[in-house]
């Protein structure tokens, strides 16, 4: 499969057209970021309409603050000189009307602050406004299959669930993690615990090839950082909370990695900057239950290798371009038949402004598994982040793009791997990590 669809959307001119959503953008363009956020089914009347009248009367305060600002401070030089020229009873009338209008500067600022604070609660509960490119749609049906690739594998008719196949083997106890912590939170073993580190180190050392610094990030995030990349105040509900320290689980190593960044300003020659790292992943996943969820198709913490860019803002899709295509090589490599969707507005994530997803088809259960979202936010973290590069000949620092995908989630890799790879003698092992099974070709 040829890569002839990127290359065209490489070309689609003004992805930048709405990817600033500050207050000036939205009070110089309500209708404009009404219709975008129609697309994500994000109805963001009532709050543009809102931030536009807090706006107007932000601006009218802050005038009206300055110019009785600029009157007392008139009146404090003019009111020495009075005083000199002998003009006390003047003077001191002068005085009382700088009293005055300290008072009313005060009350001027404690309105602009309240504004102020206003304006930011309804600045975050609006969602990134999506790329022209994102397809209209409702939900998962409406996504976009922009390629496929890879073969489907011949099973025999008694072929079994990645599920049955981990108890046979003996790779993965689900019951033992349910003992220990509960459900979603399986005990791999033996093999299942050596695929499990073949699987990182292999994800890891193509990261390192393709470009891409490893780091070794923190699994507890505070609330700055949970902001900075969009999952606060968003997505609190599916996040493990520690109240005592006031610390988050992170859900993905994307929040440590891209944190990095916050309150950094760097170079742009250094653009794009490229960073990997593994970690495990904790999700709370409420409300999550049935057939989809059984064996390894969802879970509470689960491992991951993710890849995080910073990008110029001219360049950032051609970095989504290359993180996709940098993640369809390792679907190919593990010789997984695979597909990859754009999502529709209805299916996308709160912080993306364009997503593809990967997914693998788990032959025993009939059905395709997301391994992996990659995904552009344009300047929406990097704004939360106050994330910024400096350009030549460009007085002030500007805000960079921050881009992110899977490469990969493991637990339906390693679900795919069981299913499309069993045979009547054992499970074998795909090439690409024998090597890191030391010399092993099948699990028996």
């Amino acid at each position: 499969m040829d890569l002839l669809f990127f290359r065209k959307e490489r070309k689609v001119k003004n992805l930048r057209l709405l990817d600033m959503l500050n207050l000036k953008f939205i009070q110089e363009n309500p209708e404009q970021v009404i219709e975008r956020l129609a697309v994500k089914r994000f109805d963001a009347r009532a709050i543009v309409e809102k931030v536009i009248a807090l706006y107007k009367r932000r601006n009218e305060v802050q005038i009206e603050a300055e110019t009785q600002k600029a009157e007392m401070n008139q009146l404090s030089k003019e009111i020495g000189q009075l005083f000199k020229e002998g003009k006390t009873s003047e003077a001191n009338s002068s005085k009382e009307k700088t009293v005055e209008l300290k008072e009313q500067i005060k009350n001027l600022e404690g309105e602009f602050d309240v504004i102020d604070s206003e304006l930011a609660q309804l600045q975050v509960l609006l969602p990134n406004l999506p790329s022209p490119l994102v397809p209209v749609g409702r939900g998962a049906e409406d996504n976009v299959i922009v390629a496929t690739g890879g073969e489907m594998p011949v099973l025999p008719e008694d072929a079994k669930p990645h599920w049955e196949l981990a108890t046979q083997y003996d790779l993965i106890d689900f019951e033992l993690g349910v003992k220990i912590a509960g459900a979603g939170f399986p005990v791999y073993k033996g093999y299942g615990a050596r695929i499990q580190r073949a699987l990182i180190n292999f994800f890891l050392d193509q990261a390192r090839e393709h470009g891409y610094q490893e780091v070794q990030p923190p699994y507890l995030v505070n609330e700055a950082s949970g902001f900075g990349t969009g999952q606060l105040p968003d997505k609190e509900g599916q996040m493990y909370h520690d109240k005592t320290d006031n610390l988050y689980l992170i859900p993905t190593a994307e929040v440590p990695v891209t944190n990095i960044f916050r309150d950094v300003i760097v170079e742009a020659k250094d653009l794009p900057i490229k960073t990997t790292a593994y970690s495990a992943c904790f999700r709370r996943e409420a409300g999550s239950y049935g057939k989809d969820v059984r064996g390894l198709n969802r879970l509470h913490q689960f491992d991951k290798v993710e890849i995080v860019q910073v990008a110029h803002p001219d360049k950032s899709y051609e970095s989504l371009t290359d993180m996709v295509a940098y993640v369809q090589t390792l679907v190919e490599k593990l010789e997984l038949p695979y597909r990859i969707l754009r999502l529709c507005g209805g299916d996308m994530g709160f912080t993306s402004a364009l997503t593809y997803d990967f997914e693998v088809w788990s032959a025993a259960q009939e059905r395709w598994l997301e391994v992996s979202s990659v995904s552009n936010f344009e300047s929406f973290q990097a704004t939360r982040l106050k994330l910024r590069f400096r350009e030549e000949g460009r007085a002030k620092p500007q805000i960079a793009h921050t881009l992110n995908g899977s490469a990969l989630a493991l637990p339906r890799i390693v679900a795919a791997i069981l299913e499309n790879y069993q045979t009547p003698d054992g499970i074998r092992v795909p090439k690409v990590l024998i090597p890191y099974l030391g010399g092993c070709e099948i699990i028996r």
